[in-house]
């Protein structure tokens, strides 16, 4: 199996399961946030959404310079969230079926305002970055709708609200 195919099929499940979380954002509660330094609900949800599409821009090049200073915009419901999630899944898709395993090959220096941030391996990006990264927001995702009462979905196994395994014993 190609490298590209196995990454593929785990961003493709990793992507099923983001959906899952994004779709229980309550769309009356997107300016929620649990605290004054972080982001809303609707901003994480948004950012989950967006990021692996404007990330995996910094794989093709050599060197990805960005603006930096942008905040996550505030959106104006969970519809909006969940089309910028199938964008950037989309677009993740067919930027490594395009790319394939040539294009994983090498390192890519990501600048800010013309300051290196880091060189990392183009495979870096996407296991440290595109996934992880992706991962560890999720989880703060599940921890915001906990705190609002939103039932959890199952993840990587079953939660407090949600046990696929349960039908399977019955």
């Amino acid at each position: 199996m190609a490298l590209v195919e196995a990454i593929l099929q785990e961003f493709d499940q990793e992507a099923k399961t983001t959906r899952r979380v994004l779709e229980r954002v309550p769309d009356d509660k997107l300016s929620w946030r649990p605290h004054p330094k972080s982001m809303s609900i609707g901003e994480l949800a948004l950012h989950i959404a967006a990021a692996p599409g404007i990330i995996i821009d910094w794989v093709p090049p050599p060197v990805t310079d960005l603006p930096g200073g942008a905040p996550t915009p505030q959106p104006a419901s969970v519809t909006e969230i969940l089309s910028a999630h199938e964008q950037a899944v989309s677009k993740v898709k067919n930027t490594l079926t395009r790319i394939g395993d040539a294009g994983l090959q090498g390192t890519s220096e990501i600048k800010m305002n013309g300051a290196t941030l880091m060189t990392v391996p183009k495979m870096g990006i996407i296991r440290s970055i595109v996934l992880n990264h992706w991962i560890h927001h999720r989880g703060q995702l599940s921890v915001y709708l906990r705190l609002l009462d939103v039932p959890v979905p199952a993840i990587y196994g079953p939660s407090a609200d949600e046990n696929p395994f349960a039908a399977a014993r019955a």
